[in-house]
């Protein structure tokens, strides 16, 4: 048996805007993704065999065809055409109906820990092909770091690796659906579009001011979310230099200072939402914790 043990990182959109409608009725967007520190736990093993097997921590959380994690098993298997019997065990950290990227960054620890166990050799670009199969985010949460993703999240130009950024990502109990959220964006007469331009320029140029002053969402002008409203007001109380929902959310993360300015401020938050994490900007999607050998 072969088996991987690795953390998969969540991810928040720095920047989020909806560009246009397809014929085939997928939305087209221009986001700046950045991989932050709050991580999945996946153990994947591979032997002799065949069929997929998943347990989760969470009992609310499918492990069957509906979980990406599962069907990303499955797509690598038939890509590769092999059989194998595969299990995955997985330890959810990053909270569901968030905009975090959660479900696709297991699919994407996935397709990683079996290319390398199962020693397909894929290409990145295979691999993310691949994964846009199974979700917008997956490509990108194959990538991590900081990068700038458009058309329906298959287009991916990496950027500049930005300075650790000391984060809070807030979620009260309410989620948002993305459907409807979509919906509601093709209803907008005039959407209020937010400055990618300026967002990519301060990648760029590494100026923190100015990305915090750039950090936008569309989503949020169709969020019908109390708790997106009561997280923004509360990070800012706290002293974040902008406060922005991921996604089409509902997490909502800030941005601070320093890290002990974030850190208090988290001790604090902990007492009113149900989920208040400290966190930072990373440059990977993956930690490898071990990699065990055939025995």
């Amino acid at each position: 048996m072969k088996q991987m043990h690795l953390l998969c990182a969540a991810k928040v959109n720095l920047s989020q805007d909806v560009t246009g409608r397809r014929p085939d009725g997928y939305h087209t967007l221009d986001s700046i993704f950045q991989t932050i520190s709050v991580y999945d736990k996946l153990s994947v093993s591979v032997q002799e065999g065949e069929g997929i097997s998943l347990t989760c921590n969470l009992p609310y959380i499918p492990c069957d065809e509906r979980n990406l994690a599962y069907r990303a098993a499955s797509a690598l298997l038939e890509r590769a055409g092999l059989q194998r019997r595969v299990e995955i065990r997985l330890q959810k950290r990053i909270p569901s109906g968030a905009g975090m990227g959660g479900g696709s960054a297991d699919a994407a620890g996935v397709l990683f820990a079996l290319n390398r166990l199962l020693r397909c050799q894929l290409p990145d670009e295979e691999l993310r092909a691949i994964g846009l199969t199974l979700g917008a985010d997956v490509p990108f949460l194959l990538l991590g770091g900081t990068a700038r993703a458009q058309g329906v999240g298959e287009l991916l130009t990496p950027l500049r690796p930005l300075p650790e950024l000391p984060m809070v990502i807030v979620k009260g109990r309410q989620s948002i659906s993305t459907p409807k959220a979509y919906a509601a964006i093709d209803a907008l007469s005039a959407p209020a579009h937010p400055d990618t331009k300026a967002m990519l320029e301060s990648v760029e140029s590494r100026d923190i001011g100015l990305l915090c002053r750039s950090c936008g969402n569309l989503f949020e002008a169709v969020a019908d979310c109390r708790d997106v409203t009561l997280a923004k007001e509360a990070l800012t109380r706290e002293g974040a230099r902008c406060a922005v929902m991921t996604g089409s959310g509902s997490a909502v993360f800030g941005i601070f200072p320093t890290h002990s300015a974030a850190r208090s401020a988290c001790t604090r938050l902990r007492e009113e939402f149900p989920f208040a994490y400290y966190c930072r900007s990373v440059k990977d999607s993956f930690v490898v914790l071990r990699k065990q050998a055939e025995r």
